[in-house]
This record gives structure tokens, C-alpha cells and sequence, in this order.
């Protein structure tokens, strides 16, 4: 049995609110439990590492998303709305106001904000890691990010992976 300790990698690929959370949630958790833990940021969740996210929920791509008010009477609350998507995929603005029921529904309940998880993943030790590949092609610089992550292409983040007792991908 070996001492090393445990190794997370974590691939987050996606950008939107509710897609954001999770790798955030993961690696900050296994942090704080002794995991040795990496988050490869490529694609959509790229910008999950700039300074201001403006991740938004997009229900038109989850029809399977609860729907209900962050805010009335509790039986009010309780109400699952489902939305069709004849309104959620064409109605203007509708993101939007589904982005702020989440962050508010997440208020509510005492979840930290993304910037929180992300500032909350730094402090316990994460390597939180831009994909070069994707700043290449999206034209991102590193001044476009936060201090304290790193640069690294999908080579230099495989050679960490292929040794991690977790892998995800998300």
C-alpha cells in the first residue's frame, strides 16, 4: 500500500450555470479532503477562469430542469412550472430570467456563488488549468484570466490524468 495521496483530474468543458457548478463543487470538495486535485478548463467552460463569469442557465438545452419560484409562499414555491419549449426555446429574455431564479434559488438555500467555489478551489491548493489549444482558437490571452491558475495543453494535463484514481469529465 502506497502513502501518495489520492489524485483527482477533473476535465470541465461547459460553461453554462448549471454546468459550472459541479467541477467547482468537486474539486473544492476533494481539496479539502486531501485529494490532490487538477480541473482542465477547455472549450465553454474556458471562461469559467476569467475575472467576472456571466454563466447563464439555458433550459431550452435541459428540458429535464425544475422550474420553480425562489420567492412567494412556501405552497408557491413548491410548484414544479414546467416550461415548454415552444416558450423556453424562442420567448426573448427567457434565459435570463431562468438565470436569475437559479442564483436565486441558490441564494436561498446558502450555495456559494461560482466565483466563491472557484476562489474557495485556489485557496485549497487546486490547479485550476486553462487548455492553450482553446485560448489559441478562441483568441483568449492570459490577461483575460484570474491570477493564480495555470497554462497547459491537454498533453501536460494526460500526464497527471493517467495516473489519478478519478477521472471526470464534465
Amino acid at each position: 500500500m502506497t502513502d501518495e495521496p489520492k489524485k483527482m483530474a477533473i476535465i470541465a468543458s461547459q460553461g453554462s450555470l448549471d454546468w459550472a457548478y459541479p467541477p467547482f463543487i468537486l474539486a473544492s470538495t476533494a481539496a479539502a479532503m486531501g485529494i490532490e486535485t487538477k480541473v482542465f478548463f477547455t472549450f465553454y467552460g474556458l471562461p469559467l477562469l476569467k475575472p467576472e463569469i456571466k454563466a447563464k442557465v439555458t433550459p431550452a438545452a435541459n428540458p429535464a430542469m425544475p422550474m420553480k419560484m425562489p420567492f412567494g409562499p412556501k405552497g408557491f414555491q413548491s410548484i414544479n412550472w414546467p416550461i415548454p419549449h415552444a416558450v423556453s426555446g424562442v420567448m426573448p429574455g427567457f434565459d435570463t430570467v431562468a438565470t436569475s431564479l437559479m442564483k436565486k434559488t441558490f441564494a436561498n438555500k446558502g450555495v456559494a456563488t461560482i466565483t466563491e467555489l472557484r476562489d474557495m478551489c485556489l485557496m485549497l491548493g487546486v490547479d485550476l488549468i486553462a487548455c492553450q489549444m482553446t485560448m489559441d482558437v478562441f483568441g483568449f490571452e492570459e490577461k483575460d484570466f484570474i491570477e493564480g491558475i495555470s497554462y497547459a495543453g491537454a498533453a501536460a494535463f494526460l500526464d497527471f490524468a493517467v495516473d489519478a484514481d478519478i477521472q471526470l469529465f464534465i
